[in-house]
This record gives C-alpha cells, structure tokens and sequence, in this order.
C-alpha cells in the first residue's frame, strides 16, 4: 500500500510500505481523508515536533476519516463509514482518573512521542483498535468528518471553560483551530463570538462561519476587559499577553495554541490583577463524539476546508498548509472515497 512518509527535516514522499494485518480487537480502515495539522508541519519543515524528533520513517496524520476495510471479529462492515479518535491511554494517574487524555504513557497517532514511532493516518490502510473508531451517521460525507478531531479540540476548549452559553467570546487566531473553535462556541450558545488575528482571509473565514465581529489585530487594538471567555488558539506569546488584557475582570482564559517547551516573555500583570482563571486545554477526552454530531449538523462548518489535494501531491499540500493567508484546513486524499 501507498502511504507519506516523512524521513526527516523537508524529506517527504509517498512510499509503498507494508499491508497491515489486523488482530483480535483491532480494524483496518480504508482511508479517505486525513487532515494536515500543526504538529504534521513541524514534523516536515522542522523534522521535529518541539522534543519530539524523527528517528525513523513517520506517516503523519491523526485527523482521518474512511471506511471499514477488515474486521476480524465481523462487528463492522466493510464500507462503514468512520472517523478515528487518535489516541491510545496511558495509565491512570491520581487526580486524572477522569481525564485519560491526560495519562501517562499514551500514544496519538502520527506521533514521534513514542518509540517505535505511533504511525499515522496518511496512508491507503490503517491499523486502529475498536475503541478509536466512530461510525458516522449515512448524512455525514468523509470529506466533512475529517475535521472531526480538530473541531473536538475546540469543543474541549469551550468545556475546559466552563461552557459559554450566553456570553462574550474571544477567539485569538483564526487558523484552522481557531475557526473550529469559533465554530464550537457559537454550536455551544456563545453570545457573541469575536475572532482576531493578522491576516485578512482566516478572518474572511471566521466570519463566513458565523464570528460575529472580526479583529486584524495589525490595526486595530483588541478591547480591554471586553470577554467573559476567551480562548487564545495562536500559542503567540503577544497574542497571549493581548488576551489577558481582553479578558473581563475575574473572566476565564483557556489556552489552546501550543508553545514551544521554553520560556517565553508573557505579561501576567493582568491575570493577578483581575483575578482570572487560566486553564490550559490538552486536545481532548470523548468530545470527538459531539464533533461527528455537530459536523452532521452544521454543514456551513465544511468552509474550514479550502483545499483537497491527492497524496501524490503532498509536498504542495504542506506548502499550503503551511501558508495561513492562502489556506484554512488542507485534507490529503488517499484513494477512493465513500463521497464518491
């Protein structure tokens, strides 16, 4: 079978690899979609994700949507249409044992984390165990569904917060998460929804789904004191400072955007002095459940996919999506899909 491959720092390509075979509790999935996310670019252009470096062959991709090709135990169809939680759990730690996602010892698909490498979803075939698969509603096309893990990062967030219904939002960053959680608070009853960030398209994008006010925070200032909630998606260490000061006094401040394993220069003056409450929001739990109802809900979510480009031409795709101007979300197609 076909499948990318990253070999290093900008040393990508599609190689033929082995077939996999499943075993007892396990599926393989025909895959149709997998979405480019952020830790996928820095694996390419950087050969590492933060710690986190290449040491042998990785196919990246957790964002994957397909269908049912093999079950060995015959619970599920071939041609069943699915999407995928990405992660494997670790072992149950005191003070988490309700939030798997935060054991030690897990794994994520497309992950360097691990050794041997947690290989991902960019490939014709996938090996998954049963757990991770969700089967999608018949309404709910692929190409749509690939955004199911990415929008359950933003659901997560608008949880972590504490809900938003009724109140004043801010979204920080409209990339690819920062429009999926845009899409996310205003699913969850936000108020108001406010988008920033330095560029006009992601704004043109977070608009088109629904922010009700956009701000090109390269002219003009973010309001002080102005959010019951705010939900900082860009991991920009000014963008984080600006998002304190946004914040109403004894508001809530969730983090999203990843930053680099390093110190940084980030104003806390305002956190002290309004008494907020920061959460730190680590992808998510079970909320990849809610994400496949809303997409079948919300089509208009779909607009977060500007590009589709086949695997044959991954390196132009990671080009894209590397380019937040010229892209939202960019799916690679693998093969045959159920939409076809």
């Amino acid at each position: 079978m076909r499948a990318v491959v990253i070999n290093g720092k900008e040393d990508i390509e599609l190689a033929e690899v082995p077939t996999p075979v499943p075993a007892a509790g396990q599926v393989r999935l025909r895959v149709a979609y997998a979405g480019i996310c952020g830790s996928d670019l820095h694996y390419y252009y950087d050969g590492a994700n933060g710690a986190f470096v290449v040491r042998e062959p990785l196919v990246p991709g957790h964002e994957v949507s397909g269908t049912v090709d093999l079950d060995p135990d015959g619970e599920l169809a071939p041609g069943t249409p699915v999407a995928v939680h990405p992660a494997t759990f670790g072992q149950a730690q005191h003070g988490v044992e309700d939030r798997p996602h935060l054991w030690p010892g897990g794994a994520y698909l497309g992950s360097a984390s691990t050794w041997p490498h947690t290989q991902g979803g960019m490939s014709e075939l996938l090996l998954v165990d049963r757990s991770m698969v969700r089967v999608l509603p018949a309404s709910l096309p692929l190409r749509r569904a690939a955004l199911a893990e990415p929008l359950a990062v933003g659901l997560h967030g608008v949880a972590v917060a504490g809900g938003v219904e009724g109140r004043r939002v801010l979204v920080t960053g409209a990339g690819p998460i920062g429009l999926l959680t845009v899409a996310a608070a205003l699913a969850r009853g936000a108020d108001t929804v406010t988008a920033t960030d330095v560029l006009p398209a992601p704004l043109e994008r977070a608009a088109a789904l629904g922010a009700h006010h956009t701000i090109d925070v390269t002219r003009d200032e973010v309001p002080a004191e102005s959010f019951d909630v705010v939900l900082e998606c860009s991991g920009v260490p000014a963008s984080i400072t600006s998002a304190f000061v946004a914040a109403r006094r004894a508001g809530v401040h969730v983090q999203l955007g990843m930053v680099p394993d390093e110190p940084r220069g980030i104003n806390l003056a305002p956190v002290i002095a309004k008494e907020l409450t920061v959460h730190g929001s680590f992808r998510f739990r079970d909320e990849i459940d809610a994400a496949v109802s809303l997409l079948d809900a919300e089509p208009r979510i779909e607009r977060v996919i500007t590009h589709e480009l086949p695997a044959e031409r991954a390196v132009e795709a990671f080009a894209l999506a590397r380019d937040s101007q010229a892209s939202g979300k960019v799916l690679v197609a693998l093969g045959r899909t159920h939409d076809a």
